[in-house]
Formats: structure tokens, C-alpha cells, sequence
């Protein structure tokens, strides 16, 4: 195998993913932000620029060149054909860049990816394994109303617009507990030496 593993990890919004990432990132593994690098090529990519706009028209980009998050929101918030023409922009960009970024990292046993939809592994996504961070609803909305300008209401409705926690199990190879009663560094620390093994055998 001439490239790392690619672990996926995901979870609703609130589980606490991008934290058991930065642990990972404490034992210097290498971690894509997904949600965040997609924005970034939105705005940068002439690919998606040029799509976007012809899909959605110039407002989609803001007089200074930057994308048009509200608008864009507005446009596909009801529209589930206008999303998934969107997405059908944007995913294969992000997908191409995943794997350029994953070949840079051959020194590493594996390399993880944090994204807030993600597929099985091996469906089309690049990714070896699926790690599912998950917290009760309930401490969910409580972090997400200390961390943002958020009410209830607006995160209960994000809850409801996102995969559900059985989709999720559905596609998970292992599971992080990042409840108020389980320690995460010690999980984090089985997981690391699991890839690490699981790369070891597949060379």
C-alpha cells in the first residue's frame, strides 16, 4: 500500500468530532476538515465557481468574489434536485483534493478526515475505516448553545435537517462515546493503534 489509511470520522452536530480530531492531531496525525475545505474551494476552485454560478446565477458569489452563503442557503433550503446539483458541483472537487492531500502523507501509518456527511467506507468516498463520534441529543444541544449564537429551536431544526444517529450506525466500523460519562483520550489511544496495526497488515 503506497498511501496511509484514510479514517473517516464523523457525527452530529454537538458530538464532539472536531475535538477526538484534535486528539488525533495531539498524536501527530494529519487531519482533513472536510466541511471547512469545501468552503475553502468554493471560494477558491475556478471549477465550482464556474458551475455554481452558471446553476445558480452571479448572486451566488458576493460583490467582493466571496460565496454567498445565505443566499445559496435560501436557494436550496427547500429545493432537494437545486441540493443535490449543488452537491454534484462541489463533492467530486473536494473528493479529488481528499486524495491529492492523502497522497502528500505516505510517511504516516494513516490520516484521518472529518466530515459531517460521509458515505461507508469504500462507497465512493476513499475512505479504509468510518469512526462515529456520538453524544446524547439532549448534551448535544447544551455544548452547541454554549459554543454559538444559537437558540434552541435553531438547533433542534439542524438536529432534524441532519442524518439521523441509526444512519450513521449503519455506516460506522467503530464508535467514539463523547458522553459525561466516558473518558475520550483513552478510546482516541485504542483507535490510533488499531490504524496503526490495521496499516501494518495491509503492507
Amino acid at each position: 500500500m503506497d498511501r496511509p489509511l484514510l479514517i473517516g470520522i464523523t457525527g452530529g452536530i454537538g458530538s464532539g468530532k472536531s475535538m477526538v480530531c484534535r486528539l488525533f492531531e495531539c498524536l501527530d496525525i494529519p487531519v482533513y476538515y472536510a466541511d471547512s475545505r469545501a468552503k475553502w474551494l468554493t471560494n477558491h476552485d475556478p471549477e465550482i465557481r464556474e458551475k455554481v454560478v452558471a446553476l445558480l446565477g452571479a448572486e451566488a458569489y458576493d460583490d467582493a468574489g466571496q460565496y454567498n452563503t445565505r443566499f445559496v442557503a435560501s436557494a436550496v433550503f427547500k429545493n432537494e434536485a437545486l441540493l443535490k446539483e449543488l452537491n454534484a458541483i462541489i463533492h467530486p472537487v473536494v473528493l479529488r483534493d481528499t486524495r491529492a492531500w492523502v497522497a502528500q502523507h505516505a510517511e504516516v501509518p494513516y490520516v484521518v478526515k472529518e466530515a459531517a456527511i460521509m458515505a461507508k467506507a469504500s462507497e465512493a468516498n476513499a475512505v479504509d475505516y468510518v469512526v462515529v463520534v456520538e453524544a446524547p441529543v439532549e448534551l448535544r444541544i447544551q455544548r452547541i448553545l454554549q459554543r454559538d449564537k444559537r437558540t434552541e429551536q435553531e438547533i433542534r431544526a439542524i438536529i432534524e435537517r441532519q442524518v439521523s444517529d441509526e444512519s450513521r450506525r449503519e455506516i460506522a466500523d467503530y464508535f467514539v462515546q463523547n458522553d459525561d460519562d466516558s473518558e475520550l483520550i483513552p478510546q482516541v489511544l485504542h483507535l490510533h493503534e488499531t490504524f496503526r496495526n490495521a496499516r501494518s497488515s495491509k503492507n
